[in-house]
């Protein structure tokens, strides 16, 4: 097949996170299998207008702020020249409403709406955009096919009134070959570690304040960071106000040997975001032997088999989370049990899965023209 992807981002953009991974993964094996595919991005800084990335025709047209506004006239000029099986709008904050133009076979990916979480993030005007083109979503995206990557995300779709039956789940996944599943040594001081983009929706200023709790119980306690955000400033302004700026380290961007380095000498990991489509970060803990604590939040609950994999508190609860902290810090039986169960749960995922399903799911919809 010859595939067209629509996206506001490339996974070398700065500004892609799980949405951009999920697409590259799975895309690039899909070109591996000996199909074609396309992907029109926004532009970046730096970045060329044309490039092939893992066998990934990337063509990036148009600034951030005004992507989704020419998209329909570089959609034109590309299908004038080249014919497309299929195009597949992979739907990100922002929809592009392509059922209104699209005359191939559409299907669409959806990793989760944002909702009231997005003013968390943006102000009132730019918050209330984005509800407004998600509550559009349902007129215009009625009768398209989706695939999401969570149950989380089916459900929400079926409580905004969806018809799910011609819906797919393809889930994130992890790629096998860069980990060990093995649990590793952990040091005399009890590392927990959070890893992902520092943005205010994620909530990761819980995790600082339960860690000023687990440090009056657990003294020698360590709290890592990996990952850059604009919210970095304020998170290191609470370490200092809750005078535990001596235990914090902030790596900032780290390479995947630093991550993967951190995560095997982490008792545990912590997610703390509000809401998630799935929670990549999560299993890529689990593969490096390291249990994680999550909020209970749409996408994070199901990336965490709870008592196996990991735990789930209430989102938001700061002593329920320091209590957990403290506990699989304190406990070895617990952490060890968890830490097998982890390796069990993220072996599970992979990458070549996630294709196979996601090319049955174009195949299935480019048939039906």
């Amino acid at each position: 097949m010859n595939i067209l992807v629509l996206n506001w981002q490339d996974i070398k953009n700065p500004l892609g996170g799980g949405a951009e991974v999920h697409f590259h993964e799975i895309f690039k094996r899909i070109v591996a299998l000996g199909h074609k595919v396309t992907l029109l991005a926004c532009k970046f800084d730096n970045a060329p207008e044309e490039e092939i990335i893992d066998g990934i025709r990337v063509l990036r047209r148009g600034s951030r702020n005004t992507f989704n506004f020419t998209l329909y006239s570089n959609y034109k000029k590309l299908v004038k020249d080249e014919k497309f099986d299929i195009v597949i709008d992979d739907v990100n904050k922002i929809p592009f409403f392509s059922p209104l133009f699209v005359k191939e076979p559409l299907l669409a990916i959806s990793h989760h709406f944002f909702g009231k979480s997005i003013f968390r993030e943006v102000n009132f005007i730019s918050g209330l955009y984005v509800v407004f083109t998600e509550w559009l979503m349902k007129f215009f995206y009625k009768k398209t096919p989706f695939v999401v990557v969570s149950q989380s995300t089916m459900d929400e779709f079926k409580r905004k009134g969806f018809d799910t039956s011609n819906y797919s789940i393809v889930y994130n996944a992890i790629e096998h070959s860069a980990f060990d599943f093995e649990i590793k040594e952990k040091g005399e001081d009890p590392i927990v570690t959070y890893f992902g983009r520092l943005k205010k929706y994620k909530s990761v200023d819980h995790l600082f304040y339960a860690f000023a709790e687990v440090c009056k119980k657990v003294p020698n306690a360590k709290l890592h960071i990996m990952g850059r955000g604009d919210f970095r400033p304020e998170l290191e302004n609470i370490a200092e106000k809750l005078d535990i700026t001596n235990k914090v380290k902030f790596f900032g961007f780290v390479d995947e040997t630093t991550k993967k380095q951190e995560l095997e000498k982490s008792y545990c990991a912590v997610n703390t975001s509000l809401k998630e489509g799935w929670g990549i970060t999560n299993i890529e803990a689990n593969a490096c032997g390291t249990p994680v604590i999550s909020a209970n939040s749409p996408g994070l609950r199901d990336s965490v088999k709870n008592g196996v994999s990991g735990l789930l508190y209430e989102y938001g609860n700061i002593q329920e989370l320091a209590k957990m902290i403290i506990d699989v810090f304190t406990d070895n039986e617990l952490r060890m049990k968890l830490s097998r169960g982890a390796i069990e749960w993220a072996e599970t995922f992979s990458w070549d899965k996630s294709a196979e399903k996601m090319l049955k799911k174009c195949q299935e919809v480019a048939s039906k023209k």
